[in-house]
């Protein structure tokens, strides 16, 4: 895969496949499915610039599972894989353990 690096307080997101079987053991098709709000961030920016010049530093990491709204971002495909596109702020959470 080509190294990218996203700029300022952006942040590359690969999806993580959610369950596809329901309670009841029922295989949920493809095409029935949402796509995934949770990922892996692959790549993050060095942070967000200030107005006062100063840098904001990044509250997400490389190797970081996060959440992040449904219609969120821009998806690119990189080497035949696909993968989200982010600012920061569309990130609302940082799965921890």
């Amino acid at each position: 895969m080509s190294k990218l690096k996203p700029l300022h307080d952006r942040v590359i997101v690969k999806r993580l496949e959610e369950e596809r079987v329901s309670a009841g053991g029922i295989v949920i098709p493809d095409s029935a499915t949402e796509k995934p709000t949770r990922g892996k961030v692959i790549a993050a920016g060095t942070g967000l610039t200030l107005a006062s010049g100063t840098v904001r530093a990044m509250g997400v990491k490389e190797g970081d599972v996060v959440l992040f709204g449904k219609y969120a971002g821009q998806e690119i495909k990189v080497d035949g894989e696909e993968l989200v596109f982010l600012k920061e702020d569309d990130i609302v959470a940082v799965l921890e353990g």
